[in-house]
């Protein structure tokens, strides 16, 4: 019989303010921090986003950033992104208002979505030039409270806020869980969870990449997890770039 795995336990740092949660665990990193380390911040003030973004976080909202040291090869630290945006939605749906809760999904590859508006984003930032990776970093922003405005796209908030803390204690066992299931299963499993809370197969986007643009509808994950794009007829799967949603999402 297979042993149980271990419950993991997080070692939970709460401050006031930070400039960047995730930059605190970057630093940590370097200096030897080992797997585990979760901070957060009930007001962060130089927060980044992906592809250089600034992200919000006034008080009220979710700035939590966890460093982990996975047994993971460079080309797969972006699926971390994948793991992290299925925890974040199981999160949010214990948050919801049932029976009429808002649609929740997931868009790739570090989104999720609450009625077509951003409601959390994930920032994974990963360091080592071996066969394994050093570190990854989650950086995990999630409008609880508030939806702070961004120049490109719609925003949205939990429509009962909920406390940070207690949000950032049931995220990260759900990060454990599914940590768990990488380390027993691979990306597998991670992959078809992804899945269930995406977007609908066949939903028009728009694909970002180098100074081009690809338009399609959504076909889907690869096995590796990047995006599947069905356009003219061709499936076209890509492992970078911003996606955009007619509606603004």
């Amino acid at each position: 019989m297979k042993a149980a795995a271990a419950v993991r336990v997080w070692r939970l740092q709460i401050h006031d303010v930070l400039p960047s949660t995730s930059d605190l665990c970057r630093t940590l990193a370097a200096d030897g921090e080992p797997d585990g380390l979760a901070v957060l911040a009930r007001r962060q003030s130089s927060g980044r986003g992906s592809r250089g973004r600034g992200w919000t976080t006034p008080p009220g909202n979710l700035a939590l950033s966890v460093l982990l040291r996975p047994d993971l090869a460079p080309r797969d630290a972006a699926q971390m992104s994948l793991l992290a945006g299925v925890a974040v939605a199981e999160t949010v749906a214990e948050f919801l208002p049932f029976p009429s809760s808002p649609a929740l999904a997931l868009k790739w590859p570090n989104d999720v979505l609450l009625d077509g508006g951003k409601l959390a984003g994930i920032l994974t930032e990963s360091h080592g030039t071996g066969a394994v990776i050093d570190w990854v970093v989650l950086g995990i922003g999630v409008n609880l409270a508030h939806a702070p405005e961004l120049p490109d796209r719609r925003t949205a908030r939990l429509p009962v806020p909920a406390d940070a803390e207690n949000f950032a204690r049931v995220l990260l066992e759900r990060l454990g869980h599914w940590l768990d299931v990488l380390d027993a299963d691979g990306f597998a499993p991670i992959r078809a969870a992804w899945r269930t809370h995406a977007l609908q197969l066949g939903s028009a986007m728009t694909l970002k990449l180098g100074g081009q643009e690809y338009a399609g509808a959504f076909a889907g994950l690869g096995d590796d997890g990047g995006l599947c794009l069905a356009i003219d007829g061709t499936i076209r799967n890509f492992t970078a770039g911003d996606v955009l949603l007619p509606n603004g999402g």
